[in-house]
């Protein structure tokens, strides 16, 4: 799991460009930039990116995702011989003081049985995060381009999702 101390995150957060950030707060718990990329029409999983903080003193867990498809489950991504598979977790800690990401190659979220309705750019994806102690809290995944971060001027930003 990749972490970063508080206050690294805050100063690197600080820096997220105007366009991209939308955040969410749940007690302790700062939820920041939900998307997912735009998915082919054939596409029938999707993966959804977020960044979780916890400025509290007490660790918290992810333990669901809410959102209307046939099934949504968190994941991680896990290497074996050169090969990449999507295992499903039960929950991902979030420690106190620390940030975790939720991002391509590592912990997601997974939605299910698109069934030939792909995402698409601008598109946004009602969801509720369930939280161990926090409880929970309804947020918006944006959907973006692949590649999309890439193509945005970072000369003035510490940090883009």
């Amino acid at each position: 799991m990749k972490t970063l101390t508080f206050a690294a995150t805050a100063a690197l957060l600080s820096f997220s460009t105007a366009s991209f950030a939308h955040e969410y707060k749940l007690g302790d718990l700062v939820i920041d930039h939900p998307m997912a990329f735009n998915t082919a029409a054939t596409a029938q999983t999707g993966g959804g990116y977020l960044t979780i903080t916890n400025t509290g003193d007490s660790a918290d867990r992810l333990v669901g995702v809410r959102a209307d498809f046939p099934k949504v489950e968190l994941h991680t991504t896990e290497e074996k011989d050169g090969v990449a598979r999507m295992m499903h977790v039960e929950g991902i800690d979030v420690p106190p003081g620390e940030t975790v990401l939720l991002q391509p190659g590592g912990f997601h979220v997974m939605f299910m049985g698109l069934g030939g309705d792909p995402f698409e750019v601008g598109e946004k994806i009602p969801a509720t995060l369930i939280f161990e102690e926090a409880g929970e809290v309804e947020v918006m995944f944006s959907i973006e381009e692949r590649g999309a971060a890439d193509k945005v001027d970072h000369s003035d930003h510490k940090m883009s999702h």
